[in-house]
């Protein structure tokens, strides 16, 4: 099929292209061959007039004009996907759809479970596919269709999607339950003075947390070690008087299993808020209507642990 001489086909090429930055990977993620992908860029390059990708060294960099296309692109298949190929409706008990969550190790550990719990009492047939927290734009996920469903705090959420609110969280201090900072009560001046480990996805400078802190109260924190996994950070202050700041509910799951201590923070920093985000384009899917659901009810039975 053509528009204004452009052949449709091209445009799913095209976007995989900008997306992948590599023939070989588009060629993977497409199934075709590199040879074949070659040929439609050929033919892009040819109807655009631009080179849109090209090899520097061992990397592919994208173009001015491929990079203004790039989301307009992703925006028209998104279009066409929420408005052409959604299934009409949607039944939990008989459907087949793969669902694709954004979501950090912490989401998986408090509020994931809960969600498959419900599924399972539904006798849902839909499955799910987790995937790791470790970009630092995850409103790209939606964007390129890689996730139909982003779970992330507030402030990392994009403005141009819809969301929802599906709880707050409090954050606490874990030390190891024999140190000596687990002895005594905790002053700013002892959290200061501390080591601190710390998740920190891809290569975010600042999450909410160090902001909050460094901004309200001026501490900097002495970071020891950062990590991609917030379920990690407990074990890495064991043995140590180091300090991990974590999600309270992460941090009762996991002084259940560690010898840990629980400390509140010397200091009131704000809750987090953790929300759920949609592309715009699939505002009316039943199926992620149906999930969101799941997720609001999950939230509200882990208040009741």
């Amino acid at each position: 099929m053509r528009f204004k001489k452009l052949d449709l086909n091209l445009l799913v090429a095209l976007d995989t292209l900008l997306s992948e930055q590599s023939i070989t990977k588009g060629a993977k993620k497409l199934n075709m061959s590199p040879s074949a992908l070659s040929n439609s860029l050929s033919r892009l390059r040819e109807y655009f007039e631009d080179d849109l990708l090209t090899q520097i060294g061992r990397r592919m960099v994208i173009t001015p004009l491929g990079e203004n296309l790039k989301i307009h692109v992703r925006n028209a298949l998104n279009n066409i996907e929420s408005t052409i190929l959604v299934q009409p409706s949607f039944n939990p008990k008989t459907t087949d759809r793969i669902f694709s969550i954004f979501c950090s190790d912490y989401t998986q550990t408090v509020l994931i479970p809960h969600a498959l719990e419900i599924v399972g009492k539904q006798k849902s047939t839909a499955r799910f596919q987790l995937l790791a927290q470790v970009e630092n734009n995850p409103h790209e996920q939606l964007e390129q269709g890689k996730a139909d469903l982003l779970i992330i705090p507030s402030n990392f959420m994009s403005a141009q999607h819809p969301s929802e609110v599906l709880y707050e969280e409090e954050f606490v201090c874990v030390v190891w339950k024999h140190s000596q900072i687990a002895k005594d009560p905790l002053t700013t001046e002892k959290y200061a003075a501390a080591g601190h480990v710390l998740m920190r996805p891809g290569d975010i400078k600042k999450d909410f947390l160090e902001t909050s802190i460094t901004e309200k109260y001026g501490i900097k924190r002495r970071l020891v070690a950062t990590t991609f996994s917030f379920a990690s950070l407990p074990a890495l202050v064991i043995g140590s008087e180091n300090i991990a700041t974590i999600h309270a509910r992460l941090a009762k799951k996991m002084a259940k299993v560690w010898p840990l201590e629980i400390l509140p923070l010397p200091f009131d920093i704000p809750p987090m808020q953790q929300c759920v985000q949609w592309h715009q384009y699939r505002n009316n899917d039943e199926g992620l209507i149906w999930l969101r659901n799941i997720l609001k009810e999950a939230a509200l039975n882990m208040g009741v642990e």
